[in-house]
């Protein structure tokens, strides 16, 4: 069933506290099959299974597998039983994110700030422990049926969460990682982003880093809007994009119609050699976005020199932009599943705290290049 959530912070008393953050905990993904997406992961992105929930852990109705690369923590959850929430959520949504967990070094606190300030609760504080410690986890509510797990596992040594089995772990030096590290920002489509950025800035204390308008993005065909937050120390950041009028329709419009409401978008992940990255991630049969080679000879006029070769770059297809603060080195993938929902970016900063704005054309081209073969443009 879909739940519409609408943040309400009128008249939520200002607070002097302020919303600590430990960074983002992990990525759950609600799918049709947890198994068969784990080992995609796993064997396309360089993940390593870690933990696992199921029947054989006295999980009658779930599994779900938690899988590591970096400090990148994805789990994926399928229903076994078919009159399950998560059931009914992959039949309207598709496999979809359901959870961006915040770590939190007091989670009743945090429930109480975020509560007062106008968040509705998913789930109120609770506990769960096993012979390897304790959790404190506590939920709330955010765009379309996206929700925030607050969590403290200060006090815990196991592999995830009480309930959880360890996996058997390869040898030291053998798992298969590729280079990435952690999340650098997860995006939202949204209807109508201001709410949204209200519910961020008010609720959990994040500031407005970038604001970008349909002039900034925007193509011939179709338009959007985003504004970023981020919280105090930058750890966090989530840009938040709503559709703009156009000739045609957009990449949002499209994400929405296919999402059945609002969700994340893309999760960037960075890496520090992004090359090598992307040349594993093309061996193993991920697909990108192609760029044009004409991008390049206007890049390379454009953002002058460069630690990588711009031969590398061509090869791969690799974006690159400049701002006052550096570079950054970014590439997107196409969705990982059927429904054009969930993609990726993979990341290089090179001082750059920015979004890559330069390549918003060049990107949003792209993009629309494969609506077009959708029939969806």
């Amino acid at each position: 069933m879909t739940r519409t959530t609408t943040p309400d912070t009128k008249g939520a008393p200002e607070m002097s506290e302020t919303f600590d953050l430990n960074g983002i905990d992990y990525v759950e993904f609600w799918v049709g099959n947890a198994r068969q997406s784990a080992y995609f992961y796993e064997h396309a992105f360089g993940f390593t299974p870690v933990a696992y929930c199921g029947p054989e852990t006295g999980i009658r109705d779930r599994a779900s597998y938690v899988l590591e690369q970096g400090e990148i923590r994805f789990v994926f959850t399928s229903a076994i039983v078919p009159d399950h929430p998560i059931a009914e959520h992959h039949a309207l949504h598709g496999d979809g994110v359901h959870d961006v967990a915040l770590g939190v070094p007091d989670v009743d606190a945090a429930w109480a700030i975020a509560t007062s300030r106008g968040a509705t609760g998913a789930y109120e504080p609770r506990s769960a422990s096993d012979d390897d410690g304790q959790v404190r986890l506590a939920g709330i509510n955010t765009y379309g049926e996206t929700i925030h797990t607050l969590i403290d596992r200060s006090g815990y040594d196991g592999a995830f969460l009480p309930g959880y089995e360890a996996l058997p772990q390869p040898a030291a030096g053998e798992r298969a990682g590729i280079g990435l590290r952690f999340v650098d920002h997860v995006v939202g489509n949204t209807e109508d982003m201001n709410p949204w950025v209200d519910f961020y800035e008010r609720v959990l204390g994040f500031s407005e880093l970038a604001h970008f308008t349909d002039s900034d993005i925007t193509t011939e065909y179709s338009a959007l809007m985003s504004k970023v937050v981020q919280n105090g120390d930058g750890r966090v950041k989530f840009p938040i994009n709503e559709p703009a009028t156009g000739k045609r329709k957009s990449q949002i419009e499209e994400y929405l119609e296919a999402y059945r409401g609002a969700g994340v978008q893309h999760i960037a992940l960075l890496t520090d050699d992004i090359i090598r990255t992307v040349d594993e991630l093309h061996r193993r049969g991920v697909r990108f976005l192609e760029t044009p080679d004409s991008y390049y000879d206007a890049a390379e006029e454009r953002v002058g020199q460069i630690d990588e070769q711009w031969a590398d770059l061509r090869r791969t297809g690799v974006l690159v932009d400049r701002d006052d603060e550096g570079y950054l080195l970014q590439i997107f993938t196409k969705p990982v599943q059927d429904r054009p929902t969930v993609f990726y970016e993979i990341i290089q900063r090179k001082g750059s705290r920015g979004f890559g704005e330069g390549n918003f054309k060049a990107l949003f081209e792209a993009i629309e290049r494969e609506q077009a073969l959708r029939g969806n443009l």
